[in-house]
């Protein structure tokens, strides 16, 4: 079975093939940062407006680059994520399976997350863990098999990879925030500052991070606003990010008793965050999986693979177009029921 992936829940147009035989046979992605970069940040319209133009060129040029071939089925990013750009996607994946008369299926842009280090030559086995951090999104969550999620901890408030955005922008950065912060942070001091690990002195799996953003803020306004300042601070906020990230996955660990943890999102991708949850990992007797970088960030890659696993099952939605701004991963069936 080859299926076609589609991914536009926020600001990236992502198409992939996957097969299951030969695996992953190409994929595409465009972004939208440029468009996006004067504005400081995602504007939904612009967003959506700009699936409807490069959405099916991209398919068309993974098609030629796939060498043609029949697609045996379809899948879309349903939700969750900006509704107008989850229309697009919608629409569009639903419209070219009714045409080709093949089946297609709504796909959790969190599930396609979570599976995405199954791309990889080296994939993790179930049970898992997953850490799933990104721009909207901080979850702990432990993992069954495709479809069967138990959310351990959840963001109160502001997502990790917003708070790495908002802090970006506060200290002058440029967008995307979160990537600049991170290299701005490697010429930090890591000892001039020290910021609060939000809810580490409580039992529980969930993350805020709003307070650690203001924090920053506050140590900013009291600086005397140098480079060196920029610096030491960004290095003090990413600090503090980590090491709550990490206290919380080694309690999820000796809570579920799984030594086998995902990190998944574009989040993800962060150097400092890697190097320490693969030393806690180690240290626990266990491993670390990441996909590679570029499907850390949304993409249509991991949209097919998941999408495959439903189809693959037999599931299928019928001829109505599935788009859930908000949606629960507990509210998943298990691809096997």
């Amino acid at each position: 079975m080859r299926v076609l992936g589609i991914e536009t829940s926020c600001d990236e147009t992502g198409v992939a093939l996957y097969d299951g035989e030969a695996g992953l046979v190409a994929h595409a992605l465009y972004s939208q940062v440029a468009l996006h970069a004067r504005y400081g940040g995602v504007v939904p319209e612009l967003a959506s407006r700009d699936h409807v133009r490069k959405l099916l060129p991209l398919i068309q040029k993974l098609m030629d680059e796939a060498g043609g071939g029949d697609v045996d089925g379809v899948a879309y990013t349903a939700g969750p994520g900006l509704v107008g750009a989850l229309l697009v996607g919608a629409m569009t994946g639903r419209g070219l399976a009714w045409s080709w008369g093949v089946p297609a299926i709504a796909v959790h842009h969190m599930e396609g997350h979570l599976l995405a280090p199954m791309l990889e030559p080296d994939p993790p086995g179930f049970p898992f863990l997953a850490l799933l951090v990104s721009g909207g999104h901080s979850l702990l969550v432990e993992v069954g098999g495709v479809g069967r999620y138990t959310v351990l901890g959840d963001s109160i408030d502001d997502a990790v990879g917003e708070a790495f955005d908002k802090t970006a922008k506060l200290l002058g950065l440029p967008y995307p925030g979160g990537p600049a912060l991170a290299e701005l942070a490697l010429k930090g001091d890591p000892a001039r500052f020290t910021f609060p690990r939000p809810m580490t002195d409580r039992p529980g799996l969930d993350f805020s991070f709003s307070g650690l953003k203001t924090f920053a803020l506050n140590t900013w306004r009291e600086s005397a606003q140098t480079d060196r300042d920029r610096a030491d601070i960004a290095r003090a906020f990413e600090d503090a990010v980590v090491d709550t990230m990490a206290i919380k996955c080694r309690r999820a660990v000796r809570q579920t008793g799984i030594h086998t943890l995902v990190v998944a999102g574009g989040v993800g991708a962060n150097r400092s965050l890697r190097e320490r949850l693969a030393e806690l990992m180690e240290g626990e007797g266990g491993r670390v999986y990441y996909p590679r970088p570029e499907f850390c960030t949304d993409n249509g890659a991991m949209i097919a693979y998941a999408g495959f696993q439903r189809l693959a099952a037999g599931q299928a939605e019928p001829l109505n177009v599935k788009a859930m701004p908000r949606w629960s991963l507990e509210e998943l069936k298990p691809a096997d029921a």
